[in-house]
């Protein structure tokens, strides 16, 4: 086949580069005449008439309305049925809570008793310690053991223990579900042809935009914070069991049915057991989101360490909120590699035995220090004289940095932002719905075909009738902003960082960090050193969307096969040649798939930016927040979702025809 063949095979529509171009070019004029005309364009192409829009929020916010005051199932309204399922899922929570962080209470609230005190520090660090040990030996022993005794030492255990509480019972509800749901889109594919677009929905949607449903079926407190942790944590599940149970070997689905199973014992007895290392990393996958969740569901009362980060940032305090920020990476961390090494070593442990002499041993030792614990203070709750905070140091270290630099600092500001980031801005706004929907379209059909076209072309639609689009366009200039600054540090720094593995042994924890840091935790520094506005959100979301692109740009150079350089080394190309020639254009599928997911993290920082003064569609999620209005708010956030997809269509399309080419071209040869 010859690569003309595979290329528009692969596309369905091949323009040729020439024709390509020249509609660009005419695109590009049409940009440029429409920013220096924009007055005389009219009205309705920079944003359509109220008459002309679908006024879909409206009937969003009337519907949950009539949800909440008057839909009946006769003996029992909508509402009192919410309300039973989060009295239901507040029992397993507040066991959680009265084991690890509160004891036992009598009453709530203020006015409540404590019967009997929480598990001891000492029992929690002791047991975790341990299980680090029985997973992944002395070193994770070591590290899950630290990370726990760094919540003590540094006065964040109580917050932290009330923060597992609701990941303890959020995450397994979540995996749960998540199971379930992948099952029946295993089982039945017109289910999963139906359930991909909401899971894309689920995913892209601000977690913002939910709250409020939540909080109006739900109630506010930490049950529907941990609801909204499960909604946006068991998509990863959802995708993993499907993906997992259709990549059960054939031979072991024939030999089920050789034995006579059912259908149901086929699932329950022969593909989850197979399948079962993939799903384990949609458990790590699942615990990981819900730690992402902490601040965003402390708004809604979830409380704990997401609580003590989002009150620092309201106050300024950045020693405060790095400290209760670094305390969620601690937790991440020692739940991420204790997670991991259990679905490493799960079936050599199996193998080996001694599990229940493990658990009871670990039981006796709890319960020991727990009676220990009611006699000796300093075994039930570390020491307030031996805590260490180092918020003063930050707090200082950033009002230092203030004072001896504020000129330096605001002199960057203002030159980027007069020079770089407000003629974007303006550039962008200027642009007309028609002609960035066309676009849009001509991309579709040159990277994917007519399908792609037609669903790139309606997403735009959708903002435009909506009455979302100059918003919209500030939401793209923002991203756009973040995800150039974030390409020219991360692929030039992750390239490297693949040819050379002593700076990958460097670079990588500073990556996990990066990747593990609570997106609150970013816009304090930003704030404390540029205040509010549009310089500090892109800052900000430079800093949380960069690891993407370090990462799979680095994985790309490394899966570069050896055979190729040596092809190359042979011919006599020099070590850039070869970099340039062979291992960026091999590598460049990967590293689109990095850009695409650093898009997807921008977008998902626009909502957390709001706090500090932008005018987009993460302004109006968190307006609709504020004033209690659904509508308003899962418009916006669909509208963010629709320039999700939209972006990650076309990458996903572009990196295809890539490897496409690529693979023709060796073909031809």
């Amino acid at each position: 086949m010859t690569t003309a063949a595979v290329d528009s095979k692969a596309s369905g529509a091949d323009f040729g580069i020439r024709p390509a171009m020249l509609a660009f070019g005419v695109l590009a004029v049409l940009s440029l005449l429409a920013f220096v005309f924009e007055d005389s364009l009219p009205a309705w192409m920079g944003e359509l008439p109220a008459a002309w829009r679908l006024n879909l929020d409206i009937g969003i916010s009337a519907a949950m309305k009539w949800l909440v005051e008057q839909a009946s199932f006769g003996l029992f309204t909508f509402k009192d049925a919410t309300r039973a399922i989060a009295d239901l899922l507040n029992v397993p929570l507040d066991i959680a809570t009265s084991i690890l962080s509160t004891g036992p209470l009598r009453g709530g609230g203020s006015a409540g008793v404590q019967l009997a005190p929480p598990l001891p520090w000492i029992a929690v660090v002791g047991a975790v310690t341990a299980l680090g040990y029985r997973f992944g030996g002395t070193r994770l022993a070591l590290l899950a053991g630290g990370a726990f005794l760094y919540l003590a030492v540094f006065g964040q255990w109580t917050s932290a223990m009330t923060t597992l509480s609701s990941i303890i019972v959020a995450a397994p509800l979540g995996i749960a579900v998540g199971l379930a749901t992948g099952v029946a889109g295993y089982r039945a594919p017109l289910f999963k042809r139906l359930l991909m677009p909401l899971l894309d929905l689920m995913q892209t949607v601000p977690t913002f935009a939910y709250l409020i449903p939540i909080l109006f079926l739900f109630g506010f407190g930490p049950v529907a914070a941990m609801i909204a942790t499960m909604i946006y944590a068991a998509p990863p599940m959802v995708r993993v069991t499907i993906n997992a149970l259709e990549a059960v070997p054939r031979e072991i689905v024939e030999y089920g049915t050789m034995a006579g199973t059912t259908p149901r014992q086929m699932i329950m007895k022969v593909m989850l057991p197979a399948a079962r290392p993939q799903l384990l990393v949609g458990v790590n996958q699942v615990i990981m989101l819900s730690l992402n969740m902490v601040i965003i569901a402390s708004m809604i009362g979830a409380g704990g360490l997401g609580f003590d980060v989002l009150s620092s940032l309201r106050r300024l305090d950045i020693g405060r909120g790095l400290e209760a920020g670094l305390a969620i990476v601690m937790l991440a961390i020692a739940l991420d590699r204790l997670s991991q090494a259990y679905a490493e070593g799960a079936r050599r442990r199996d193998a080996q035995g001694g599990g229940r002499q493990f658990m009871l041993a670990l039981a006796g030792f709890v319960a020991a220090t727990y009676l220990l614990g009611l006699f000796l203070p300093f075994v039930a709750t570390y020491p307030d004289a031996l805590k260490i905070s180092t918020a003063p140091f930050w707090s200082a270290a950033v009002q230092w940095i203030n004072v001896n630099f504020f000129d330096v600092f605001d002199a960057v500001k203002t030159f980027l932002l007069l020079n770089l980031l407000l003629p974007i801005k303006r550039f962008m706004v200027a642009q007309p719905w028609p002609l960035v929907t066309l676009a849009l379209a001509y991309a579709g059909w040159g990277l994917g075909g007519w399908r792609l076209s037609l669903l790139v072309a309606a997403l735009a639609l959708f903002v435009v009738f909506n009455g979302q689009w100059q918003f919209a366009m500030v939401s793209i200039y923002l991203v756009a902003v973040a995800v150039l600054f974030s390409a020219l540090i991360g692929l030039p720094l992750g390239i490297y960082s693949g040819l050379n593995p002593r700076a990958w042994r460097v670079v990588e924890p500073i990556i996990d960090t990066l990747q593990t840091l609570p997106s609150f935790v970013y816009l304090i520094p930003a704030v404390m050193l540029f205040r509010v506005g549009d310089f500090t959100a892109i800052l900000a979301i430079v800093l949380y969307a960069l690891a993407p692109a370090v990462r799979f740009s680095a994985h790309g150079i490394k899966q570069v096969p050896a055979g190729l350089i040596e092809a190359g080394t042979s011919i006599g190309c020099t070590p850039r040649q070869i970099l340039r020639r062979i291992q960026v254009p091999v590598a460049m599928p990967t590293i689109l798939l990095g850009l695409n997911q650093t898009i997807m993290l921008a977008l998902s920082m626009l909502v957390i930016t709001a706090l500090v003064g932008t005018r987009d569609l993460g302004q109006q999620v968190y307006i609709a927040l504020t004033k209690a209005d659904p509508g308003k708010g899962l418009v916006a956030g669909l509208c963010v979702a629709a320039i999700a997809i939209v972006a990650d269509r076309l990458m996903q399309a572009a990196a295809a025809r890539i490897a496409v080419k690529r693979n023709g071209a060796g073909d031809a040869a």
